[in-house]
């Protein structure tokens, strides 16, 4: 789910080995074969779906070049791949995870602001 950051429902977004589909509030509905191909038809500019698993953890995703800037901690501060800079914030307490992304892409540039993380399990 995509919402804002007073927690209003911005899209819910699904998928499976054969299709994604993306539920606007509106009622509109979009599908498409995959992530790429579905951003690039709702938001003009294929968002990496597929390489954000991997990028709000600081990692590159496999099978990729990449590039890693690391700060003194050891956490990810820039990463480039796939034509894509990822540029990481942290709290300033420190911490582990990216409290903020900031991703750019020639033309495009996408902002994450993580509140919580939860480990999955």
């Amino acid at each position: 789910m995509l919402s804002t950051p007073l927690g209003s429902t911005l899209a819910r977004l699904e998928g499976s080995a054969s299709s994604v589909r993306l539920d606007l509030p509106d009622g509109r509905v979009a599908e498409a074969p995959d992530w790429s191909s579905l951003t690039s038809q709702v938001l003009g500019a294929p968002i990496p779906v597929r390489g954000l698993a991997w990028w709000v953890r600081g990692a590159p995703h496999p099978g990729s070049a990449h590039t890693i800037e690391r700060d003194a901690s050891a956490r990810a501060s820039v990463l480039w791949q796939d034509g894509w800079e990822i540029v990481y914030s942290y709290a300033d307490g420190g911490g582990e995870r990216p409290t903020r992304l900031r991703l750019t892409y020639p033309g495009t540039e996408l902002r994450l602001v993580f509140d919580a993380w939860s480990d999955p399990g």
